[in-house]
């Protein structure tokens, strides 16, 4: 449970952000929720695949980072081993929060910036700071704010994204079997990626819905990522030997 407040310029002038990686930053994670817009970085590190969030049934794509719980390949101690850390990872402490707007009618709501004050990275004597001496926000809060707001957006358009991939039958459950280098067989399972088949089989009317919505190119960087699995089975048996 997060403990998430609305961030406050008087409040909180005095806190700072430790902008580390590790495992006390919570960075030990097997994987986090991706969007479209940045797919074209991830697949550059790490598998594309998709979850079903099990309270709401709400499949979303996330960026594979090991093979087990809590297991991170790309953390070496305190360094994370990639040209690319996907937003929802860059993100910390901050999160989107939301509260009510009057002017846009009754029940309406307006996002707006609010901060874990129970994060590890939470500091008032290092790390980043939040505001001037004036109480403007800092460059690294603007940049925080910048990437909440694309997140944001992210969120909507994979509503948009899943749904499209439902419509025309693009997701397919998958199991991964894993042969280590010490002979231990590993399953990754639990996860669904794109229905190639079916994908072929799509009509020219469909492929172009697909292309007009930026969605193509999204699901074939989705399908070559699946080339990054190799190097992360690298990594692991690097580890065990």
């Amino acid at each position: 449970m997060s403990n998430s407040v609305i961030l406050n310029n008087a409040i909180h002038k005095d806190l700072k952000v430790i902008t580390k990686t590790g495992e006390a930053y919570g960075s030990n994670v097997m994987h986090a929720m991706t969007f479209p817009a940045e797919f074209r970085d991830v697949q550059s590190c790490y598998p594309i695949f998709f979850c079903k969030d099990p309270a709401t049934g709400q499949f979303y794509p996330t960026a594979l980072f090991g093979f087990e719980k809590d297991q991170n390949l790309f953390l070496n101690g305190d360094s994370w081993e990639a040209s690319y850390i996907p937003m929802m990872i860059k993100r910390h402490p901050f999160l989107i929060g939301f509260q009510a707007d009057p002017e846009k009618g009754e029940g309406a709501k307006k996002p707006i910036i609010s901060i874990d004050m129970d994060n590890p990275r939470i500091s008032q004597t290092e790390g980043e700071t939040l505001f001037t001496d004036s109480g403007e926000p800092s460059e690294y809060l603007k940049q925080s704010m910048a990437r909440l707001e694309a997140i944001h957006r992210g969120h909507e358009h994979n509503k948009i994204f899943i749904e499209t991939l439902l419509k025309n039958e693009l997701l397919q459950s998958f199991t991964l079997e894993i042969t280590l280098n010490n002979g231990s067989n590993n399953q990754l399972s639990g996860f669904y990626t794109i229905d190639e088949e079916n994908l072929h089989k799509l009509g020219a009317e469909a492929l172009a819905s697909l292309h007009s919505q930026g969605f193509l190119q999204a699901i074939y960087m989705t399908v070559a990522s699946f080339a990054r699995i190799r190097p992360m089975i690298d990594k692991q048996n690097a580890i065990l030997a």
